[in-house]
């Protein structure tokens, strides 16, 4: 199946030395959840900015991991019918934060949040129960994120 991923970084921030495994990681999560012809954006940004972005859209005031933002609008390009489902904003300072805060690795915390972004953009949702007790329910889109995250364990995004 055939996806597409435009990776940004912010202005004026110095792009991550991952930045150039972030593809092909993404490509296999989208094909394992059955993605077709489809878009995601994906921007990397400093915790001052999703700190922004999590106020204006969530009314949070307050840095967080990852924020996703549905969009699904459909275009034609060289007469195939592509979806661009949507956005995944990324917080590189909180990659780091969460990796020692979860005692894991960055590259499993970055893996984690793709992941995250991915399924949200596919229609799931997870509630706040995990934000607010700091333990995550066994609902759907986690079990079935942690169920990627096992098929794609070998994967290396940051070395």
């Amino acid at each position: 199946m055939e996806n597409k991923i435009l990776i940004s970084v912010q202005e004026e921030m110095k792009a991550p030395a991952f930045i150039d495994n972030v593809e092909d990681f993404v490509l296999k999560a989208m094909d394992k959840l059955k993605f077709h012809n489809e878009e995601v954006s994906i921007l990397f940004c400093n915790n001052e900015y999703i700190r922004e972005l999590n106020n204006s859209y969530r009314q949070i005031d307050s840095a967080t991991d990852v924020l996703s933002f549905e969009n699904d609008y459909v275009y034609e390009e060289d007469g195939v019918k592509w979806t661009a489902v949507g956005d995944i904003a990324i917080s590189v300072e909180m990659i780091g934060e969460n990796a020692e805060y979860f005692k894991t690795t960055p590259n499993a915390e970055l893996k984690r949040l793709l992941v995250h972004g991915l399924l949200h953009l596919n229609g799931m949702d997870h509630g706040e129960e995990h934000i607010e007790s700091g333990v995550e329910p066994e609902c759907e889109m986690l079990v079935l994120q942690e169920k990627l995250l096992k098929e794609l364990d070998s994967e290396i995004v940051i070395k």
